[in-house]
């Protein structure tokens, strides 16, 4: 997720039982350029990566970069390396802005290329460390098939797979069937990814797909605990959210759309006091007005 996936919301999903989690797409040129782009674009904590008092499992974090250049998506991987577990290389973005720097969905058309940069970034890393790709389909899901295979010949470890095509707007259902079809070709492990809202949904796309893993960006922002089996996100869940982002800051305009999304459907908030939470001018104004709807933490 492009802005959102930072600290305090990754700390939270490590809560909820999420098992990988991401950073933002980062631009890796600027990553590699600018200190002060590595310092906005990431931060972590040692508790990121450490099992949690419910779940014994060490936690992994995958740096997602945007890179069209194979040195520079292996150079942004070295720099990045001593604190994650992996790196991904999105080639599903459909942002025009990304398609215009031939980044993102515009990668579909170059397998030699992304092949080239997955080889690049695994001779950089520890074996231990995973070198991943996100994707979206070809109309012609054959082309898919001998573009994954090149992939896969350079050493990728997983490909993470969203069920649409570069040109198909969030309104366009998933196509479950397709990834199905596709990971029938591929002998490394493949994420579904597309629609996943609640732990129904997580269940029924890795039954019709096949799928050995199932990740979810919009569905999270709005319910950080679906994989909690939560069908909203509990009280808990947004005071959690803003005790990590008190002792792990970032820009207050993100902790407040991400408690926009989280109370968005709970039944608890009216309009008025939906008025209220979004008028917050900051962190302090924000604590303030959840103590008084939910009480303090736990």
């Amino acid at each position: 997720m492009v802005r959102y996936s930072k600290l305090p919301f990754r700390l939270l999903l490590r809560d909820y039982n999420v098992d990988v989690t991401y950073t933002p797409m980062m631009l890796a040129h600027e990553f590699l350029r600018s200190s002060v782009a590595r310092d906005s674009d990431f931060t972590t904590s040692p508790l990121e990566r450490q099992p949690t008092a419910h779940d014994s499992r060490p936690h992994l974090l995958i740096a997602q970069f945007a890179s069209s250049e194979p040195e520079e998506f292996a150079r942004a991987a070295e720099l990045i390396a001593p604190w994650v577990d992996g790196v991904d290389l999105n080639c599903g973005c459909p942002q025009s802005w990304a398609a215009k720097e031939g980044l993102g969905c515009s990668l579909m058309a170059s397998p030699s290329l992304v092949a080239a940069m997955v080889r690049a970034a695994k001779a950089r890393l520890h074996p231990r460390q995973s070198v991943s790709v996100k994707i979206r389909l070809h109309k012609d899901l054959a082309e898919t098939v001998q573009w994954v295979r090149l992939v896969e010949q350079a050493g990728v470890d997983y490909i993470t797979v969203h069920g649409r095509t570069r040109s198909q707007r969030s309104s366009t259902p998933p196509d479950y069937e397709a990834v199905r079809m596709l990971a029938q070709h591929l002998r490394v492990p493949l994420v579904a990814n597309g629609d996943v809202y609640t732990a129904a949904d997580v269940q029924r796309i890795a039954k019709a797909t096949g799928a050995q893993g199932i990740m979810a960006a919009r569905g999270l922002l709005e319910n950080p605990a679906l994989f909690a089996a939560f069908d909203t996100p509990p009280a808990e869940c947004v005071k959690q959210f803003l005790a990590h982002a008190v002792r792990s800051p970032v820009p207050f305009a993100l902790v407040l759309h991400h408690v926009s999304e989280m109370t968005a459907r709970m039944p608890a908030m009216d309009k008025r006091e939906r008025r209220r939470l979004l008028a917050c001018a900051d962190l302090l104004e924000l604590v303030d007005f959840v103590e008084a709807k939910w009480g303090r933490r736990e």
